[in-house]
């Protein structure tokens, strides 16, 4: 009988919770924004913004200094990739570069005068590609076409060469290419920017917004001389797990359905890929929704001003999409960087999430990712019920705690009264 009065006592202490915290929740203007607009509106204006994430035809000009047949099949064939297009030929580099300055073109192809010559004395022959890398996409798109059609030339040229000697074309792509091989980009054929870039960016958003959301809630709390782990005088039995649970099933809630929303909506009104099966995903959004709740709770009792989550906003947001390695492979990260990475629910949610949904693995795939998110649940919530328990015990000895600090101001002779006074400017 004495554990079923305990379990019920504990239910409706966790309910109590829970529904104080929501109703927190919705009566704070600036936590709505970040959770529902913020929340709802970002995934459409990145995938707005990204929409076209293929650049074709890429202007760029040639300066043609060798004038040969060679260079002007070279000039063909580049003007044909889907990449490039050829816009100008100019009569020497000073004019293309004044192009590049009135941003008319990306690229500079330089060819030369020698370049024939070269080819037809058996010598290799250089030629220069200027890019323009104010953009990641006028650099790529220079470089493949550039690179695409010389290896094509290289195999021609080769080509030429062996039958001058004598082999037949067959002997000639043997020896050319004596493995057999197939260009296969499974996942992302068309090199689409957006593809690998939002699959990370939702990710990053539904780590980013709850955060900020609480910690928002936990900022105006303390500013108003409340504290987060405060609750109704009516609740009895009050325990951290119980404050924990109840808290975080208020923001799991919400997320839980933003999160599907961010996850599996937005992804289809664009357009993006999801090759992963919809269980899958669904298994791996609830753990790292449950992680990001701990995680959120546990840093956002360090805030202690509202204004302070828009500097950490400005701040994190950057670091942990670098950090998630889709930008840069996490296998070249300085030490700090890696153990630092660790911290973040994203850094292994957008992984899982890619090699679910972007490559279409399935649970097994992310095993890894998902033991990591689990350990760092368990983690987070252990930190957050000491971070309960830290406040309330601050909470209750905080006559005790204002009694030593003026005790000490007084050894050290610091005069608080005159202090303030100075400060006020009497």
């Amino acid at each position: 009988m004495a554990n079923k009065g305990f379990i019920k006592t504990w239910l409706r202490d966790w309910w109590d919770i829970f529904c104080h915290e929501l109703k927190q929740i919705f009566s704070d203007g600036g936590v709505l924004l970040i959770f529902f607009v913020a929340g709802l509106a970002y995934p459409l204006l990145y995938n707005v913004v990204y929409l076209n994430g293929i650049l074709s035809d890429t202007p760029v000009a040639i300066v043609d200094d060798a004038d040969c047949p060679d260079s002007r099949r070279f000039i063909r064939e580049i003007d044909a990739t889907r990449e490039v297009e050829v816009s100008y030929k100019c009569v020497n580099m000073a004019e293309a570069e004044q192009l590049m300055r009135q941003r008319k073109v990306n690229g500079i192809v330089y060819f030369p005068r020698d370049f024939g010559e070269r080819l037809a004395r058996n010598e290799t022959a250089t030629l220069s590609l200027y890019a323009d890398m104010s953009s990641f996409l006028y650099y790529k798109n220079a470089m493949i076409a550039t690179n695409f059609v010389m290896l094509h030339e290289i195999g021609q040229i080769q080509m030429e060469r062996y039958s001058l000697a004598g082999m037949t074309e067959q002997e000639a792509s043997q020896v050319i290419k004596p493995l057999g091989y197939e260009d296969n980009n499974p996942f992302n054929r068309a090199f689409d920017y957006s593809f690998f870039l939002i699959s990370a960016i939702l990710m990053i958003i539904i780590q980013q917004t709850l955060f900020y959301g609480m910690s928002l809630l936990v900022g105006t709390q303390r500013e108003r001389n409340h504290s987060f782990a405060s609750l109704p005088d009516k609740l009895e039995g009050h325990g951290m797990v119980r404050v924990v649970l109840g808290r975080g099933g208020a923001y799991w809630l919400l997320y839980l359905g933003i999160g599907m929303y961010i996850a599996f909506i937005v992804p289809a009104i664009f357009g993006i890929p999801q090759r992963g099966q919809f269980g899958d995903i669904l298994a791996m959004l609830l753990f790292f929704i449950t992680d990001c709740v701990f995680f959120s709770m546990t840093w956002s009792t360090l805030i202690t001003r509202r204004e302070s989550v828009f500097l950490l906003f400005l701040a994190m947001s950057p670091i942990c999409l670098f950090l998630t390695g889709c930008s840069w492979p996490t296998v070249a990260f300085p030490g700090f960087w890696k153990v630092f990475s660790y911290i973040f629910p994203s850094t292994f949610g957008v992984q899982a999430y890619i090699n679910l949904s972007t490559a279409g693995g399935d649970i097994a795939v992310a095993d890894s990712q998902m033991r990591i998110m689990i350990l760092q649940t368990i983690i987070y919530f252990g930190l957050s019920c000491a971070c309960i328990f830290a406040e309330n015990w601050v909470i209750r000895h905080k006559e005790e705690i204002r009694e030593k600090r003026d005790s000490l101001a007084r050894k050290a002779g610091i005069d608080k009264t005159e202090d303030l006074r100075i400060i006020a400017g009497k």
